[in-house]
């Protein structure tokens, strides 16, 4: 019995480590997408792009191993509790890569027009959006729910950001069908970006529930 129940916690700490190094993927994915974005890169955003396979299959991967837990050990408590948030978390960083890959293929629109975007303020919601992740990403590592409350207060913030950036692209003057497309381009950034924010809201929320048993979606403001 000892000897299975090792076996069990070392299927954990794969499925915990297979988790936090795709968390790792998506941080990378999301540094990229928008330093392509900031330096007008389209090799970088070309790199993303393809590196998104890689989270797939991740996801796949850890899915598989979950699954394969909860069917061969029958989990209860928290350890149940921690595969279900797996499942969860594997959610919210594979969607998390697809929203890489959309800020990246709006740098490819946005290479072809004549003025880049207001890259100061992208970058800073960029930086936002990536310490959230990072810091729900060590919440789910940690079992800390006070970091992850953090990420969930601060997160108001990033859409704070997001709003200031699509109303300042609005406020200006667009005298030209190309500058349109480049503030709706823009505009479509930051909305990725807010959204990432979201997910790792999303991360952090879970946490919570991990740690205290406690949910809290839908609870804060």
């Amino acid at each position: 019995m000892q000897h299975t129940s090792r076996e069990f916690e070392r299927e954990l700490k794969t499925l915990r480590d297979r988790l936090l190094a795709m968390g790792g993927r998506a941080e990378q994915q999301i540094e990229r997408a928008t330093q392509s974005i900031v330096r007008s890169d389209d090799k970088l955003a070309e790199q993303v792009i393809a590196d998104d396979e890689r989270m797939d299959q991740d996801e796949v991967e850890i899915d598989e191993l979950a699954f394969l837990i909860l069917a061969r050990r029958q989990p209860v408590a928290s350890d149940l509790r921690f595969v279900m948030l797996s499942l969860k978390i594997v959610t919210d960083l594979e969607r998390i890569g697809d929203l890489a890959v959309n800020i990246a293929k709006r740098q490819k629109e946005l290479s072809l027009l004549s003025q880049s975007p207001p890259t100061g303020e992208l970058h800073e919601l960029g930086q936002r959006v990536l310490g959230a992740l990072r810091q729900a990403l060590d919440a789910f590592r940690d079992a800390d729910a006070i970091t992850a409350e953090n990420v969930i207060r601060d997160d108001t913030e990033i859409d704070s950001l997001n709003v200031q950036l699509i109303t300042g692209l609005l406020e200006d003057e667009i005298p030209s069908r190309l500058d349109l497309a480049r503030a709706l381009a823009t505009s479509s950034v930051s909305r990725y970006l807010e959204r990432i924010g979201d997910h790792a809201t999303n991360i952090a929320e879970m946490v919570i529930y991990f740690v205290r048993g406690r949910d809290i979606r839908h609870h804060h403001q």
